[in-house]
């Protein structure tokens, strides 16, 4: 968790996400790839390692080589630490534990709706 642990944001405090901000949220293909990732763990843990590896197969698998595998990598981890992670909590969707750099994802449905559709349309093509 961040620093302002235990102190709702004014985000997190919604019950349900405004549409505006799913759409917010799902704009960026490596926030996308995240919530992938966390929406299919059973338990709905993830560390920070197990993100950046999957977020990195997908940047590859969608054709995205611009850059060498460990610069892409340093990349997407600055990425999620300091962007994607910090706007995924504070809009109540994961809760971020610095400390064992781990992240838990609290389901929400009307996210999900969209987040299904985005994976099918994203990724169908290429499996």
């Amino acid at each position: 968790m961040r620093e302002t642990e235990g102190e709702p944001t004014s985000l997190a405090v919604e019950a349900t996400p405004s549409l505006d901000l799913i759409f917010e949220i799902l704009s960026v293909h490596r926030r996308r790839y995240a919530l992938y990732y966390l929406h299919d763990q059973s338990d709905s843990v993830a560390t920070v390692a197990e993100l950046i590896d999957n977020v990195s197969a997908l940047d590859q698998l969608q054709g995205e080589t611009d850059l060498d595998p460990e610069e892409r990598r340093n990349q997407i981890k600055t990425e999620l630490q300091h962007v994607h992670l910090p706007k995924l909590e504070d809009a109540g969707l994961i809760e971020y534990d610095l400390r064992s750099e781990t992240v838990r994802y609290w389901h929400q449905p009307s996210l999900e709706e969209w987040l299904e559709h985005a994976k099918h349309k994203e990724l169908s093509g290429t499996r």
